[in-house]
């Protein structure tokens, strides 16, 4: 399929463009005056007003666990991580979760709101096994065509005080997950060498990349981030490593040196900015050059009944929570769910230059930091070429 945009709004262009796609790739942009007569067969869109962003990323979500469209599950007060998971362990039968219908259901609202990719943390544990994995990536491949999806396999349960968990692990990765997860490996599982080097060892040896959930705070947690940090390191994993969460990074007295650390070594970090728990610092990430992605985390489940799956409305409160209130800040913001999320993930071709992937979303407003700001209405998403979702809503 071809595409004609015209009359669009693309950043580092002074006055609006025409931009065509061909083949799944943006093939040309050019002066809106200047541009070549329809050529016959190809579908245009009058995108006055309108500004591309990449598509969107969601780089930390778990679809497998959510409710979306299905009944409404009253969240119970729980004051810890460990209560958490202990509920969900206990419920998630009772709701039949994983369920492929809300996941498909979100899937589609994540579509319509201009995600183009997903990284998604499955639980594996012995009393799921992998049937996530399978339920997931059935939902991916009946919508390959709109959005990519990728599944981290995770832990929830933990892994050295969870029995069989390490050898799900194993399996998941050769069942399609591309990365293995990690939790709090000393505040939840209580065996910091013993897990992280149990999931070192295994990433090394399958070509997995990892993804740690890492909530320990403060002092305990700088530390766990300074051990994966040596191992990424030890085992060569520059750009193959990250933590999700990181929340002892918020208030370190060690943060500056972290972040370096961060840097030199090739360790990304994700946040959803969720709460009131201290989120990642844009303006020193950025100026250190560390990989910084965001995600929704969980989405309308069993730990909580926020989220839409929106990754420009997550940016938005990214920035908020960052007190980024100019433009240079509100667009690191949205870097997060683009650029920064892309190289986490390891997207090739991703961008609005000429031969970058035709993954686009038009919204209106005149600049990206409008877009984060105000969060508008995704009026197009295009993946690979196609049109995909028109007025936030999925087109299937």
């Amino acid at each position: 399929m071809s595409l004609r945009l015209e009359n669009l709004t693309l950043p580092g262009h002074e006055s609006p463009v025409t931009l065509t796609v061909a083949d799944g790739r943006i093939a040309s942009v050019v002066p809106a005056g200047a541009a070549a007569p329809v050529a016959e067969g190809v579908e245009t869109i009058d995108a006055t007003g309108l500004i591309a962003l990449p598509g969107l990323i969601d780089a930390h979500c778990h679809i497998d666990k959510t409710l979306y469209s299905g009944p409404w599950v009253p969240t119970p007060a729980t004051t810890s991580v460990h209560e958490r998971i202990a509920r969900e362990r206990e419920v998630r039968d009772q709701y039949g979760l994983p369920q492929p219908d809300y996941v498909a259901a979100l899937v589609e609202a994540m579509i319509g709101a201009g995600t183009t990719h997903i990284r998604t943390h499955t639980d594996v544990d012995p009393g799921v096994g992998t049937r996530g994995i399978e339920v997931v990536a059935d939902v991916a491949k009946r919508y390959a065509d709109a959005v990519t999806i990728e599944q981290v396999a995770f832990p929830q349960g933990g892994l050295i005080t969870n029995p069989g968990t390490l050898e799900l692990l194993e399996k998941a990765v050769a069942e399609g997950a591309t990365t293995i997860g990690g939790l709090d490996p000393a505040g939840f599982d209580g065996a910091p060498t013993e897990h992280l080097d149990a999931i070192f060892e295994l990433a090394a040896r399958t070509g997995a990349g990892i993804d740690i959930h890492l909530h320990d705070d403060g002092a305990l947690g700088a530390w766990e981030m300074g051990q994966i940090v040596d191992r990424t390191i030890a085992y060569g994993m520059a750009g193959k490593v990250a933590i999700s969460h990181a929340f002892g990074l918020g208030h370190a007295p060690t943060q500056d040196a972290l972040i370096e650390r961060f840097a030199a070594a090739g360790v990304a970090i994700v946040s959803a900015a969720v709460y009131d728990v201290p989120v990642p610092p844009l303006d020193k990430m950025a100026a250190a050059g560390v990989t910084f992605a965001s995600g929704s985390d969980g989405i309308n489940d069993l730990w909580g009944p926020f989220g839409d799956g929106d990754m420009l409305r997550r940016a938005n409160l990214v920035a908020y929570r960052n007190s980024a209130r100019t433009d240079e800040g509100l667009e690191l913001a949205l870097g997060t769910a683009t650029t920064g999320a892309a190289k986490l993930i390891g997207i090739a071709g991703y961008g609005l230059s000429v031969g970058d992937t035709a993954d686009l979303v038009l919204v209106r407003a005149r600049c990206h930091a409008e877009a984060v700001a105000r969060v508008p209405v995704r009026e197009v998403v295009i993946k690979a070429g196609s049109i995909v979702a028109r007025d936030g809503r999925y087109r299937g």
